[in-house]
């Protein structure tokens, strides 16, 4: 059931005239409901005015996005980032620079930012694919080898480990892309999200995109990695020739370490409180991420009618199966998290 509304949602949302309870989207942090981050933004947007419409290799360049950009490689502990308006638009950027002669490997679910075309997109269990990728590229004569993954599994609440890098075969190139659209910002050490994570290995690249939209309530994306595979994105014609990421909301941002770091506290508190009283099984989840899978559809419709909205619909595309998941945030009160717990307990 599709949903018409005319605000942004929050920790409610007005739905026909009544007031729910939102458990849903991929805001994690609440950012785009948070009023200190609405202070910075509307400061952003006196300085910087509601969108920069020139090119980033422009002879007028805003200083904001370098200063940003390096703030977002200390943050994750890359050596290089670059961002762009939108992770998807990173994606694509990305994967048209690799080589087509490589041989491609695509873990299960890895987001359609990073697909070639729709054949990219596998199903099946992540474990199981990096059991099986030795011997697959044993099998193939390319050098190189791209593989492909999401940094977790934001849909089934899975956590990823890529500790199975370091038993890929050494004689060849590998270049290992992972999208942490739905990490950055809340796994990680302080929510630096999975780069510092992967394994450092000679032969292995490790490439980082992700959107900004999720946890970090910024509109666009970013990719990192090492400087010569950045500096190359940097003179792509997908770099030179989209529009950049508002400036505003860079700004924004660079003002808000403090706020981000107190959001995923709070989040992280949340996440506690929901955990040690939901029903074990009833969802499946890992850690401090907000992310509850459960196979009961029909827990949607019945906390809809105590007007408590939460997250079910196929995906990625209409023809799949419906995915039933409560996304709690940092904006959500213990209050709105207990008359959640008295629907499903």
């Amino acid at each position: 059931m599709t949903l018409i509304v005319d605000e942004l949602p929050g920790r409610t949302v007005r739905v026909e005239n009544e007031t729910f309870l939102y458990f849903s989207g991929t805001s994690y942090l609440g950012v785009g409901r948070n009023p200190v981050f609405g202070r910075h933004l509307r400061e952003g947007i006196r300085r910087y005015g509601t969108n920069f419409s020139g090119s980033r290799i422009g002879n007028l360049q805003l200083g904001v996005y370098t200063e940003a950009e390096q703030r977002l490689a200390a943050f994750t502990g890359a050596e290089t980032a670059l961002t762009f308006s939108s992770g998807f638009l990173v994606g694509q950027a990305l994967i048209r620079q690799l080589p087509t002669d490589a041989a491609w490997f695509f873990a299960p679910r890895t987001h359609p930012a990073l697909w070639r075309n729709e054949q990219d997109n596998t199903d099946g269990d992540f474990t199981d694919w990096t059991q099986q990728l030795p011997a697959k590229i044993a099998r193939t004569d390319a050098q190189t080898v791209v593989l492909l993954a999401n940094s977790l599994d934001p849909l089934y609440a899975e956590p990823y480990c890529f500790d199975w890098a370091a038993q890929l075969p050494a004689d060849r190139h590998y270049v290992l892309v992972v999208d942490d659209s739905h990490g950055l910002g809340i796994i990680g050490a302080n929510g630096g999200g999975v780069f510092a994570q992967l394994p450092v290995l000679p032969h292995v690249e490790t490439v980082v995109t992700s959107s900004l939209g999720k946890a970090l309530g910024l509109p666009g994306g970013v990719v990192l990695g090492r400087a010569e595979r950045v500096e190359r994105l940097r003179h792509s014609p997908f770099f030179t020739a989209g529009s950049p990421m508002s400036p505003a909301h860079l700004y924004a941002y660079l003002q808000s370490a403090e706020l981000y770091e107190n959001l995923r506290k709070r989040l992280t508190k949340n996440v506690s409180f929901f955990r040690k009283q939901a029903p074990a099984h009833l969802f499946r989840s890992f850690d401090s991420y907000p992310v509850f899978y459960t196979a009961d559809d029909g827990l949607y419709k019945r906390l809809y009618k105590q007007k408590i909205l939460i997250s079910s619909f196929p995906y990625p595309s209409p023809l799949h199966p419906h995915i039933t998941r409560v996304v709690v945030s940092a904006l959500h009160t213990a209050k709105d998290i207990s008359k959640l717990l008295s629907e499903v307990v």
